[in-house]
C-alpha cells in the first residue's frame, strides 16, 4: 500500500474550485506577511455534526456504508472555518499536485502559524513528510494532529505506516487497533490487524 493511503489523504474530496487558485500562487509567494486570519466560527454545529459521523462510523459494520460516512468525515475536516486557511490548504494541494514540496510546506506551516488548532493543516503536513522520507517529522506532526483530534482515522494509519518500518510488530499492531476503535469496517486495518496477530501468535509459539 502506498504512503498515501496510509495517510487517508483527503485531496479525492476536495473542492473543484481548487484549479481555480492556481494564477494566485505568484501573489501569494510574494504577500504572504499580508494575511490576516479570519475571525473563528463560533458556531458549534461543524462539531457536532463531526461527533455524530464519527459515532455513525463506530457503529457501521457495512465496509461500503462506512466509507462513505468516512468521506463525509473527510469534507468535515477540509473546512477550517476560515476562508484564509482554506485557500492556504488549497494552495498547498496545487503545490503538492505539481511536485512543488518545498511550496507546498511553506503553505502548510502558514496554515500552521496562524491557526495551530485545525487539525488538518497538521495532518496534510505529516503526509508529505511522510512522502518525502521524513519520518520523525511526520510522526511530529501526527501527535499534534491527535491531541487536537484523536479519533483522526488519516493520522492514525499514518502512524502505524511509520511504526510499520520500525519493524516492532507490537506496537504496530496496537497502532491498527486504534483505527478499528474509531473506523471499525476499515479493511486496511482489520487486514494489518489479522496479519500482525497471526505473525505474533506465531512467532509466540
Amino acid at each position: 500500500m502506498s504512503a498515501m493511503r496510509f495517510f487517508a489523504m483527503t485531496s479525492a474530496a476536495l473542492p473543484l474550485a481548487l484549479t481555480l487558485f492556481a494564477p494566485a500562487l505568484p501573489a501569494m509567494a510574494q504577500q504572504k506577511d499580508v494575511i490576516v486570519e479570519q475571525p473563528a466560527n463560533t458556531d458549534s454545529s461543524p462539531k457536532q455534526r463531526l461527533d455524530q459521523l464519527y459515532s455513525q462510523l463506530k457503529r457501521e459494520r457495512d465496509p461500503d456504508k462506512a466509507s462513505s460516512i468516512a468521506n463525509q468525515i473527510r469534507m468535515e475536516w477540509n473546512d477550517s472555518g476560515s476562508a484564509t486557511i482554506n485557500l492556504l490548504m488549497q494552495w498547498a494541494d496545487k503545490a503538492i499536485e505539481e511536485k512543488r514540496n518545498p511550496a507546498a510546506l511553506d503553505f502548510l506551516d502558514e496554515a500552521i502559524a496562524l491557526k495551530p488548532t485545525y487539525a488538518e493543516s497538521w495532518n496534510r503536513r505529516a503526509t508529505l513528510n511522510f512522502v518525502l522520507g521524513n519520518y520523525r517529522k511526520s510522526m511530529a506532526d501526527i501527535e499534534q494532529v491527535l491531541k487536537i483530534e484523536p479519533r483522526h482515522f488519516g493520522a492514525l494509519s499514518g502512524m502505524a505506516a511509520i511504526l510499520a518500518t520500525t519493524g516492532n510488530d507490537d506496537i504496530t499492531l496496537k497502532a491498527w487497533e486504534r483505527i478499528l476503535d474509531v473506523y471499525p469496517a476499515d479493511r486496511t486495518a482489520q487486514d494489518q490487524v489479522n496479519t500482525l496477530s497471526e505473525k505474533l501468535a506465531g512467532n509466540r509459539t
